[in-house]
């Protein structure tokens, strides 16, 4: 657990410093995507984001659990 958290710290600091590149990727703003927008009311639900990011952070622990 101390080694998962160690990890997971050091992923969060070093896309802290590379936050502005990383701004430039067009995570949330992908096709499939649920955005809406009416008077006085915004909504967003960025599934295929949330998918995408759950299949990468899939791999990685499997990766790192052999």
């Amino acid at each position: 657990m101390q080694r998962l958290l160690i990890t997971l710290g050091f992923i969060l600091l070093i896309a802290g410093l590379v936050w502005p590149w990383l701004r430039r990727i067009p995570f949330g703003r992908l096709p499939g995507d649920i955005h809406i927008v009416r008077e006085g009311f915004s909504f967003s639900f960025p599934i295929v984001t949330c998918l995408i990011i759950s299949v990468v952070l899939t791999l990685l622990l499997w990766f790192f659990r052999r």
